[in-house]
């Protein structure tokens, strides 16, 4: 195995919401360590040329005429519900008891949580997914199953269900604290202790979780303020709870159970109050905004809403994009980007971009998922994580924001695209897909 590898390409490196490198005619430089391979630089061609010439243990990867963007990241996804993606979607809590909830019923079978987490695993590195924030079912295998198979920087957690669920996902409150204990210990930092929201939930779960979370150097994953309907049944239940008969928000009942925090990622984000947004900024909880799955329903959504990035930004918040599979109708962060962008610009927000898009599925998802200093753009020191996609025609007078608009910009009934767009996906150096 050569001790260095050269990567002739077109590299897309995004630096900020508002900056994005486009780097064309550019070679990485990366050296073979013993986790993985690191970048040691990224240069004009003629330079990494030179450097081959004086070295001679040296694999060059030729991709010229191809676009090379960071490994993605997808902040909150179910893997869990991979087959209910296309399912009527009206009204969400309507969509969980039909369709949802019935079909992570399926995952109580290890052979069956095996076999679909090797698929599963195959279709996020198929899409350019290195990374991401994930909801497994009730059991516990659903996380061993998961992290066994997907290759990457994933977080793990099975969901918590301790009332106002269905009778066959019911958990007792004891063995609901065992198993994050044990998975806890087991996993640290690969773990997520994952309430599904509070309305399933009871307070005591919810806090013992966090403790042991927080011991373990685990991450904390929930829902919150996906829907107004949700929000008024979450406060309803709460305001009968012991302890709880004063919370106003939603925000309010995870803080009461000590859930917040700087590895505490929070789904959807769409109705929060100021008070709310500044208290996520005080505590540095992240917020995964899923577009396509709050879309309207005539883009596949759930129809929700549309988090206010805006807003999460004036209050120093935490946020990164994310697919909310199977709410969201496709895996590929490519989509989730185009959703992004598009719903953005209807809403009147001219300083959307395509860049922005790029940034917060790449460097700020690392960035939410702790892999920041490692991994998310093309830098000396990170991890070559990388994805090729089949290039565009782009005149030389492009900047960043024109490829990457060429690159994802896509009508509703072309959005299936996406997913054959990749040609190639690396993790540290080893090719995924």
């Amino acid at each position: 195995m050569s001790l260095y590898r050269v990567i002739f390409a077109d590299f897309l490196n995004p630096i900020n919401d508002k900056k994005c490198d486009f780097l064309k005619k550019h070679a990485i430089i990366a050296k073979q360590y013993k986790n993985g391979h690191k970048i040691i630089d990224i240069c004009p061609q003629s330079q990494a040329e030179e450097f081959i010439s004086k070295k001679k243990s040296v694999e060059i990867i030729d991709m010229s005429g191809k676009i090379l963007i960071p490994g993605l990241y997808d902040t909150h996804f179910h893997w869990v519900q991979d087959e209910v993606r296309t399912m009527p979607k009206d009204n969400l809590l309507k969509w969980l008891e039909n369709y949802t909830w019935p079909y992570e019923n399926n995952f109580k079978k290890k052979a069956f949580a095996k076999k679909k987490a090797k698929s599963f695993a195959q279709e996020l590195a198929a899409c350019g997914t290195v990374g991401g924030a994930c909801y497994g079912s009730i059991h516990a295998h659903s996380v061993d199953e998961a992290l066994a198979n997907f290759v990457g920087d994933y977080v793990v957690g099975n969901v918590l269900m301790t009332m106002n669920s269905p009778d066959y996902l019911l958990q007792k409150e004891q063995d609901a604290k065992d198993i994050v204990t044990e998975l806890s210990k087991k996993y640290k930092k690969q773990y997520a202790m994952t309430p599904r929201f509070a309305i399933t939930t009871d307070p005591e779960t919810m806090s013992h979780g966090a403790k042991v979370a927080k011991k373990n150097g685990s991450f904390i994953q929930t829902h919150l303020s996906e829907t107004l309907n949700e929000i008024d049944f979450v406060l309803s239940i709460y305001k009968d709870v012991k302890g709880f008969e004063k919370i106003k928000t939603y925000t309010e009942i995870y803080d009461k159970c000590n859930l917040l925090g700087p590895k505490t990622i929070m789904g959807h984000g769409i109705y929060l109050s100021p008070k709310e947004l500044k208290r996520l900024g005080e505590t540095q909880t992240a917020v995964a905004h899923c577009p396509t799955s709050n879309a309207p329903h005539k883009e596949l959504g759930l129809g929700s809403g549309l988090f206010d990035y805006k807003k999460a930004n004036r209050y120093k918040v935490p946020w990164a994009l994310a697919t909310d599979i199977g709410g969201g109708p496709f895996l590929s962060m490519l989509d989730v980007m185009n959703s992004f962008v598009d719903q953005n610009s209807k809403r009147g927000h001219k300083d959307t971009s395509y860049t922005q898009a790029l940034f917060r599925s790449t460097q700020a998802g690392a960035n939410v998922l702790g892999v920041g200093e490692e991994s998310g753009n093309f830098a000396s020191g990170k991890y070559l994580n990388y994805v090729v996609l089949d290039g565009v025609k782009y005149k030389d007078s492009d900047k960043s924001e024109d490829v990457l608009k060429k690159l994802i910009k896509r009508k509703q009934r072309d959005r299936f695209q996406f997913e054959e767009m990749v040609i190639s996906t690396s993790y540290k150096g080893s090719i995924i897909h």
